[in-house]
């Protein structure tokens, strides 16, 4: 006998690849991880269940493109990051 009642919760696989592709894309690959997060979360609205996971996943796919442009614009602006240690 089993102590699972029928009823089953589903998640929404989509909404989790995006959420999981907006967190990763905060570290590695922005560029490519926040348009995939944008548009997983985006389909994960459609389908039912984890729309809070889908709504975090667009809102990491355009923080990982933000992100993207602000770190290429501190880079080129100066020829980069230079570390000066007393003066």
């Amino acid at each position: 006998m089993s102590s699972t009642s029928g009823t089953r919760s589903s998640t929404n696989g989509l909404a989790v690849a995006g959420l999981v592709c907006g967190v990763v894309g905060i570290f590695i690959a922005n560029l490519i991880l926040g348009p995939l997060a944008i548009i997983f979360g985006a389909v994960g609205l459609k389908r039912p269940g984890g729309t809070g996971m889908a709504k975090a996943a667009i809102i990491l796919g355009i923080v990982d493109i933000v992100l993207f442009f602000v770190v290429m614009l501190a880079f080129s602006s100066g020829g980069g990051f230079s570390w000066r240690i007393g003066g």
